[in-house]
C-alpha cells in the first residue's frame, strides 16, 4: 500500500539534508498515492570497495524508507560508471578500476546491501549500467554531451579548486556525471538519492531527463557520516568505521567509541531511535546513552539475541580482563612447523594486521600480548608445544584463544 504524503514527509525528512526541489517530492507523493502507482527511487553506487559500513548504509536506509512506503527502489550498480571513477570530491583523477573488478565488488555489496533493503522482487529493482551505457553509440554519446555545456560542468566545486589551481581533469570525468544522469533515464526515475557530495550530479540528471523529454526526477541528499574518530569521513582506509558485517561484538565496542557530540547524528542516521528521550539521556547518563545507540545497532545488523554477549564482552575489556567467550584458532605443523612460530606471523595469521610488518610495529608499541604479557622482541618464536592454549591480544579489544592442534 502506499502511503499518504503527510505520512511520508514525517518519515523521509529525518536524516535528509537537501530536497532539490522541495514542493515536487510532496506532489509526486501525492499524485502516485492517488493514481495508485509507486514512485521509482533510484540510488547509484560505484563498487569501488567490497567492504560496507554505517556511512554507506545512511542512504541505504532512505531507500528502505522509501520501500515501507510502498514504492519502488532502484539500485544501479554502476560497473560501468565505476571504470571512469566518480570524481566528486577528489583533488586530482580517480583511479579507474575494470569491468571486471566493479563486478567482483558489486556482487558483495548486493550481498551486504540487503541487511538494510527489502529484497522483496516487487520492492527492489537491481540493474547493472552496464546494460545501457556499453550500448551507446558515438551518436548518442554526442547527443548526450550536448546536453550540457562546459561552463555548467566547471560550477562543480571540485573542478572549479582544480581548474583554478591549474591541476589537470582529464575530459573523461566531465562524462561521469553524464553518464549517472543517462541511468534516471534509462530507469525512468522519479527521485535520486545521494550523499551530500552527489547533489551537482543528481541535478545534472534533472536536466538530461528534461532533454530526453521525461518528468525530471527529484534530488534528495544525505549528510555523510563521520567516522568514529569524530574528524574525517567515514573511510576503511583511514580505520574510523564500523562495517556493516564485523562481528556483534566489535560493533558495539566501536559504538561505545563514537564521540559525545555525533552521537544523536549516528542514532538519526543508522538507527530508528526516538531522538528526545536520547538526547536527555546524553545529557544525564552519556554512556548510558551510548550503551542504548550501541545495543540498537546490533540488534539491527545481528538481532536481539546477539546484543548481549556483546555488551558483556566489552564490559569484560572495558574491566581490564579477557572475554568470556574467545574465538579459538587452530593452528598445526602446516603453519608452525615443529610447533614454532613468529609472533607476526601468528598475528597476521589470525587477522589481527594487514602485514608482518604491520605485527611489528604492534610488537614495537607493546601492544601484541600472549597471556596478558606484552612481547617487547619484534622477532619473537613462541613455541606451540609448551603453550599448547593461551590467550592471543593484540591491543586492548581484540582478542583470540590459540590452540597447538600438533600431531
Amino acid at each position: 500500500m502506499i502511503h499518504q504524503p503527510e505520512e511520508s514527509l514525517a518519515l523521509l525528512n529525518r536524516g535528509t539534508e537537501q530536497v532539490v526541489p522541495d514542493r515536487e517530492l510532496e506532489a509526486k507523493l501525492r499524485a502516485s498515492a492517488e493514481r495508485g502507482v509507486p514512485l521509482r527511487v533510484k540510488l547509484g553506487v560505484d563498487p569501488s570497495t567490497s567492504d560496507l559500513h554505517v556511512g554507506h548504509a545512511v542512504v541505504l536506509r532512505k531507500m528502505r524508507q522509501f520501500q515501507d512506503l510502498g514504492h519502488t527502489v532502484v539500485l544501479i550498480i554502476g560497473d560501468f560508471t565505476a571504470t571512469i571513477g566518480d570524481p566528486s570530491g577528489r583533488s586530482k583523477t580517480r583511479p579507474q578500476l575494470t569491468l571486471e573488478e566493479t563486478r567482483r565488488n558489486g556482487e558483495t555489496y548486493l550481498a551486504q546491501a540487503v541487511a538494510v533493503l527489502d529484497p522483496d522482487p516487487a520492492r527492489l529493482e537491481i540493474r547493472h549500467n552496464s546494460e545501457w551505457l556499453s550500448e551507446l553509440d558515438f551518436a548518442e554519446l554526442v547527443r548526450l554531451a550536448a546536453t550540457i555545456t562546459v561552463a555548467r560542468m566547471l560550477e562543480r566545486d571540485d573542478f572549479t579548486k582544480r581548474y583554478q589551481a591549474g591541476t589537470a581533469i582529464s575530459l573523461h570525468e566531465f562524462l561521469y556525471p553524464l553518464a549517472q544522469a543517462y541511468d534516471s533515464v534509462a530507469v525512468r526515475a522519479d527521485v535520486e538519492l545521494g550523499g551530500t557530495d552527489q547533489l551537482f550530479n543528481l541535478l545534472v540528471g534533472r536536466d538530461v531527463q528534461r532533454a530526453y523529454g521525461q518528468a525530471p526526477q527529484v534530488a534528495l541528499t544525505v549528510p555523510l557520516l563521520e567516522g568514529t574518530d569524530g574528524n574525517e569521513k567515514m573511510s576503511k582506509s583511514l580505520g574510523n568505521t564500523i562495517g556493516l558485517t564485523e562481528a556483534p561484538d566489535v560493533m558495539f565496542t566501536k559504538a561505545m567509541r563514537v564521540p559525545d557530540r555525533l552521537l544523536l547524528k549516528y542514532a538519526t542516521l543508522c538507527t530508528d531511535l526516538p531522538l528526545e528521550p536520547l538526547a536527555e539521556q546524553l545529557a544525564d547518563d552519556p554512556v548510558g546513552a551510548h550503551r542504548t545507540f550501541a545495543r540498537e545497532l546490533v540488534t539491527l545488523y545481528h538481532g536481539a539475541a546477539a546484543v548481549a554477549a556483546a555488551e558483556r564482552r566489552y564490559d569484560d575489556v572495558a574491566r581490564g580482563g579477557v572475554p568470556r567467550e574467545l574465538r579459538e584458532v587452530p593452528v598445526g605443523p602446516d603453519l608452525a612447523p615443529e610447533g614454532r612460530i613468529e609472533a607476526a606471523a601468528l598475528a597476521l595469521h589470525v587477522g589481527f594486521v594487514p602485514s608482518k610488518g604491520a605485527a611489528r610495529r604492534l610488537i614495537d608499541n607493546r601492544g601484541l600480548r600472549v597471556d596478558g604479557a606484552a612481547l617487547d622482541d619484534r622477532s619473537a618464536v613462541l613455541d606451540l608445544r609448551e603453550r599448547q592454549r593461551f590467550v592471543f591480544q593484540s591491543g586492548k579489544n581484540a582478542f583470540v584463544r590459540v590452540v597447538w592442534r600438533g600431531e
